[in-house]
């Protein structure tokens, strides 16, 4: 699979190792997000790359010290007595430009938690000043950004620059593996914006195979993926799990997940904050609502990945176990083409936020649910709208309804869109833009459709 994506990230690495200065940077990001992909790419030939296990701390360092003598020959026949020494004698080795990383660095902070110190008291050194760029890299995401970031960090805002490597975009998911729209769309429900789950999807005829082969498998790749990705950054992936299952299966009120917990809501807060903080869960706030103080706030799973998993593989783990097919294709026949039809309308929402859509500019798009009194109508009933935005002078409002299925009417679910916009509270007043976002186009076509290859060039 090629390099896609990632072109500021790269451009702005190379800008700072080739500073005068020595330059001190963290890149940091969920496991598999392709860190270290990223770091291959900007290194030269002989620069230092040190890859960190969670050996006893005189092994990790016994290992650094014979990568270093690919570079310094001889600096292994040293015995070094702890990393301030080994570090020091890196230092006076250098006579010109070199950078040095190390990668998975809070498995050599867990046997020598001293580390961020002894670092800062070589970039703080005077006398004897850093001569290489240091890169620090880890998929602990918390540690990561609390080593530049906690004022009772010894590393605190001494950082050159800080990368956060975010999930890519899902338009690049179709170079990465030249599929057509609806293809991305429906890969992209899977396996989100990582990268190595693209990779092994390469590998694959179809998305279907895949799904066999690296989640619906003991001996699959992904089989326990949540259990590594919690790993880094979670003292307790019971209860993270328990949660995470719970809202993939439908659950998105707190009082409902702490019932299904059988737990107070207050003993959720912090593993409920945590996972929103490592953006494994999100809330889903209706359109207009204050995300501090509405009470109508929903827990969902903010990976496409991590949602498909919870939905699936727990409620059939004993038949994965069994190698039982038949129950797991009867489970994707009945809910994949929904949970597509979820991502596509999270897919849909981003391409109108920001984005300029019939000559107007829109702000975040959102959901909206709540009760509608719908003219020629006797009493209010329930209203869930898929894409809700307005724009960014106040005047107009998008209303959007998102269908992942075939052979609709345009015509008859515009009528349809237009009558519950038209009762709104927040429309009154606005020029009212409606759209269908639709896999293919539909029946009467109404000239407002947009399909997947509109959506993903606004991505």
């Amino acid at each position: 699979m090629e390099f896609v994506d990632r072109q500021k990230e790269q451009q702005r690495l190379k800008e700072l190792l080739h500073r005068d200065s020595p330059q001190f940077i963290i890149v940091r990001g969920r496991r598999r997000i392709g860190k270290s992909a990223l770091i291959g790419r900007v290194l030269d030939d002989d620069d230092i790359y040190y890859e960190a296990d969670r050996t006893a701390a005189s092994n990790q360092m016994r290992v650094f010290s014979q990568v270093i003598s690919s570079r310094f020959p001889g600096f292994a026949d040293a015995v070094y007595a702890d990393w301030k020494a080994l570090l020091k004698a890196l230092n006076h080795r250098v006579t010109g430009p070199l950078t040095v990383c190390l990668d998975e660095f809070p498995y050599l902070v867990e046997n020598t938690s001293a580390l961020p110190s002894i670092m800062q008291g070589l970039l703080d050194d005077v006398k004897e000043p850093l001569r290489y760029n240091l890169i620090l890299c880890g998929s602990s995401q918390q540690m990561m950004y609390n080593l530049t970031h906690d004022e009772s960090s010894p590393l605190f805002g001494r950082d050159d620059s800080d990368f956060n490597m975010r999930p890519i975009a899902a338009p690049f998911l179709s170079e990465a593996l030249n599929l057509d729209p609806q293809e991305t769309v429906e890969n992209y429900a899977l396996w989100g914006g990582v990268p190595r789950y693209w990779k092994l999807r390469e590998g694959c005829s179809s998305l279907r195979e895949a799904i066999d082969t690296h989640i619906f498998s003991n001996l699959g790749t992904l089989y326990e993926e949540p259990h590594h990705l919690f790993r880094d950054d979670i003292k307790n992936p019971v209860k993270t799990s328990t949660i995470m299952s719970i809202v993939g299966n439908g659950v998105h009120r707190l009082s409902e997940i702490a019932s299904r917990c059988n737990e107070p809501a207050t003993n959720l807060s912090r593993p409920l904050a945590k996972l929103l903080d490592l953006g494994y869960l999100e809330k889903d706030i209706p359109f207009g609502e204050s995300a501090k103080s509405s009470k109508k706030s929903l827990y969902q799973i903010a990976d496409p990945f991590l949602s498909f998993y919870y939905k699936f593989v727990p409620a059939n783990r004993s038949f994965i176990e069994m190698d039982r097919r038949l129950p797991l294709e009867s489970a994707l026949d009945s809910q994949l083409s929904s949970h597509i039809g979820y991502w596509w309308e999270h897919l849909c929402r981003d391409a109108v936020s920001g984005n300029r859509i019939d000559g107007i500019v829109f702000g975040k798009a959102s959901r909206w649910w709540g009760k509608v009194l719908i003219e020629g109508e006797e009493k209010p009933r329930d209203i869930e709208l898929d894409l809700v935005a307005e724009s960014i002078d106040g005047k107009s409002m998008l209303i959007g309804e998102c269908k992942w299925t075939t052979g609709e009417n345009g015509r008859l679910l515009t009528n349809q869109l237009e009558k519950i916009a038209k009762s709104l509270p927040f429309t009154q007043g606005k020029q009212l833009i409606l759209k269908l976002f639709t896999k293919t186009r539909p029946d009467e076509d109404q000239g407002n459709s947009l399909l997947p290859a509109d959506v993903l060039g606004l991505l």
